[in-house]
């Protein structure tokens, strides 16, 4: 049997803190994935979240694609199927998504790579509900950060003023069913992620799947009160890879299955803009020289990943 990813309870963050703070920081050197139950979010509010993401979804067409922004890289609004690409992939993602950004002040420094949301009218609720799950998301996060900070040697509040402000996602994603054998096209890629943690909420569906260092491809479906969470691409590069950012997908399930629509609900967790990755002294080792001589800025690498993945 293959070793399975750890899931823990992320209440003896408080109770059993040194315990915690070990087993989920070697859960992440060795996966960089591991479920968080016990995580406070009520089921009312993800199950009324999903409620107005599959209204949306079920919209007319031409209704959806008024919410499309174009230029604006999918960073505010609604994404139509077939244009996200992963990275070195021949073949489009089996995916249309909306983007929930973070509500800021119109003079914030930062409006010009933040631009304000869109709420479809069609759907009552959509902002309640859409964006009370983005802030249930964004604390879980930082209680995430402030344990993965400790294991590594940082104050427990060392991330909280440097994603504050973050240009985090909450990722709405309809995967239609599939209604052909043999299409060349996976739901979604085998991919990293960009940012510095992904929490992906209701992935109680199969299909995900996580590369392991052995490289075998590791199942990875959670209890329906459990949320995945993984390390991205910017917190790999700040901690020098000593939380690895692990290549996944969503692959199509089989037979009958792959007829019922999927939905599933990430949270891209980003630092503010203007935030520096650079590669933290605590890190480089001996073993594990500095692998990022050149520091960039959170934005400046976001949009540098986005071409790669065709959104930009």
């Amino acid at each position: 049997m293959s070793a399975r990813i750890p899931t823990l309870d992320i209440t003896r963050f408080d109770t059993d803190r040194d315990a915690f703070v070990a087993e989920l920081g070697a859960a992440y050197r060795e996966w960089g994935f591991a479920g968080i139950r016990n995580h406070g979010i009520p089921q009312a509010r993800i199950d009324a979240a999903y409620d107005v993401f599959k209204r949306f979804f079920a919209l007319p067409e031409e209704t959806k694609k008024q919410y499309h922004v174009p230029g604006g890289g999918g960073a505010r609004g609604y994404t139509p199927f077939g244009v996200e690409t992963a990275k070195d992939s021949k073949h489009f993602d089996l995916k249309e998504f909306w983007h929930i950004g973070r509500e800021i002040p119109d003079d914030s420094k930062y409006r010009d790579v933040m631009p304000p949301n869109l709420w479809p009218v069609e759907v009552p609720g959509f902002k309640e509900h859409g964006y009370g799950l983005y802030q249930a998301l964004d604390q879980l996060g930082s209680r995430v950060l402030s344990a993965l900070a400790l294991h590594i040697g940082l104050p427990q509040d060392y991330f909280a003023d440097k994603t504050d402000a973050g240009n985090s996602i909450l990722r709405p994603i309809h995967y239609p069913p599939i209604t052909a054998d043999n299409i060349p096209n996976v739901r979604a890629g085998a991919h990293e992620d960009i940012n510095l943690i992904t929490l992906l909420v209701g992935a109680s569906a199969a299909g995900l799947e996580v590369l392991s260092k052995k490289g075998e491809w590791v199942p990875f479906t959670s209890d329906a009160d459990t949320i995945v969470v993984n390390i991205g691409d910017m917190l790999q590069r700040l901690t020098n890879h000593v939380y690895p950012s692990t290549t996944h997908r969503v692959t199509n399930p089989p037979g009958e299955q792959a007829r019922q629509p999927r939905y599933s609900v990430p949270f891209f967790l980003h630092p503010n803009p203007d935030f520096l990755i650079d590669v933290l002294p605590s890190t480089i080792t001996p073993d594990n020289p500095k692998r990022y001589p050149e520091p960039i800025t959170a934005q400046g690498y976001l949009e540098e990943r986005l071409r790669e993945i065709k959104l930009k």
